[in-house]
């Protein structure tokens, strides 16, 4: 019944089902588990043969029909590794299925458990999509706002943060979202839904905005952002939901296309009245957030501070300016000796403008800080910029954020 049910569910695959999925794995982790039986459960599950090695050796396969399977494993359609050794995968003959890697990555969650990594559940909620427009509307009466509010547990008094998330063309955002927010990336009630072609997270925590470290100065070192002791302050939401991203990019590879597919943008902490300007601000943030590394996937409207307003510049006055122009053709590939390369170009720029450091960059971007030199030095070639040069790598920065702007926020800085 329950690999029908995905094989059903691929025909409207939604957040709701991206929950039910989470949440079988949560009802394995809150019972008696080994090797065999999370094997077995989750063929079960996914319909196909799966099988677990574990770091310490244990190993388990089984067919869909509970039955364990013996010797090596057939045909793998998906793998996770496990660190330091090991790993969970499907063998699918067909095609993945439509759940596939949510599946993988909740039961490499479970098989970390069964290696002796802790466990902390914080499943995020699928909630009614059209409960969610009525909270992030501004056309509807203040209790017919209060009455959604509640039925989506929530509370009409405490501060409420909104997130928009964006992935790639032809997956459903909503499955997306409740797949990167489910490891329990963020603290406090999480509720989940679609809102037109974008995920929208409604985060509510009980500190309020005034909490230290919900903001741009509470980012933790390894992002670049704010200063400080992060030990005596938590981790902001957009630190959070980096770390999320940085663990799953981790766990699959630099390479992988979900986890480089998706963008999120961060809206401000409001009176949950006032739920569509943090809307605004999530969707305006989307906008500056570039597809690649989980620092640069994530934009915190609170973060981009006057950097925000340039959202409020038309797009073709963007487009026109002349910086932004030349740095399109070269993100388009279609300048220089190292044509067909733009995204490689403009994934080192980004990294140099935010750092300020070759090989701070390089090591973000896990090249070599000669590889990294190459590009920038084809960069200031091909633009005329001396990026050592303050002015001009603030020039750098302006025309980088103009361009995502101008583009939509597609995915120009990957790599």
């Amino acid at each position: 019944m329950k690999g029908l049910l995905l094989r059903l569910s691929a025909l409207d695959a939604d957040a709701a089902t991206a929950v039910r999925v989470i949440a079988h794995f949560e009802a394995l982790l809150g019972g008696g588990l080994d090797p065999a039986s999370l094997a077995r459960s989750t063929a079960g599950l996914a319909g196909c043969p799966a099988g677990l090695e574990l770091p310490d050796g244990r190993s388990a396969r089984s067919g869909p029909d509970g039955v364990a399977l013996p010797g090596a494993p057939g045909h793998v359609s998906g793998r996770v590794e496990l660190e330091p050794a090991g790993g969970v995968w499907l063998e699918r003959a067909g095609a993945p299925g439509p759940f596939d890697e949510l599946v993988l990555e909740w039961m490499a969650i479970t098989a970390r458990v069964l290696a002796g990594r802790p466990w902390q559940s914080r499943v995020p909620q699928a909630a009614d999509p059209a409960l969610v427009e009525l909270v992030l509307s501004g056309r509807e009466d203040a209790p017919d706002r209060v009455r959604a509010l509640r039925l989506l547990g929530l509370s009409p008094e405490a501060p409420l943060r909104v997130i928009a998330v964006a992935g790639r063309p032809g997956t459903d955002v909503g499955m997306e979202a409740v797949a990167l927010l489910g490891r329990g990336g963020l603290r406090g009630t999480v509720r989940v839904a679609r809102a037109g072609s974008l995920g929208a997270v409604l985060v509510q925590r009980p500190e309020g905005p005034g909490r230290k470290g919900d903001a741009a100065g509470g980012g933790s070192p390894d992002d670049g952002v704010g200063g400080g002791n992060s030990s005596d302050r938590p981790a902001s939401t957009a630190c959070e939901l980096r770390a999320a991203l940085r663990e799953r990019v981790r766990e699959r590879g630099t390479a992988h296309g979900t986890a480089q597919g998706i963008r999120v943008g961060v809206g401000g902490a409001f009176d949950p009245l006032e739920a569509r300007t943090s809307w605004s601000q999530a969707c305006a943030a989307l906008r500056f957030a570039a597809a690649g590394s989980p620092r640069e996937a994530v934009a915190d409207h609170d973060e981009l501070g006057p950097v925000a307003l340039l959202a409020d510049i038309p797009v073709e006055r963007l487009r026109a300016q002349e910086d932004v122009r030349r740095l399109g053709r070269l993100a388009r590939g279609e300048r220089g000796e190292r044509a067909g390369h733009g995204g490689e170009l403009l994934a080192a720029l980004a990294a140099f403008c935010r750092t300020g450091s070759l090989r701070q960059a390089a090591g973000e971007l896990h090249l070599h800080h000669s590889s990294v030199a190459a590009r920038l030095t084809h960069v200031e070639k091909e633009l005329g910029w001396r990026l050592r040069d303050p002015q001009d790598r603030f020039r750098a920065q302006l025309a980088l954020y103009a361009l995502r702007l101008a583009d939509g926020g597609e995915d120009l800085g990957g790599g």
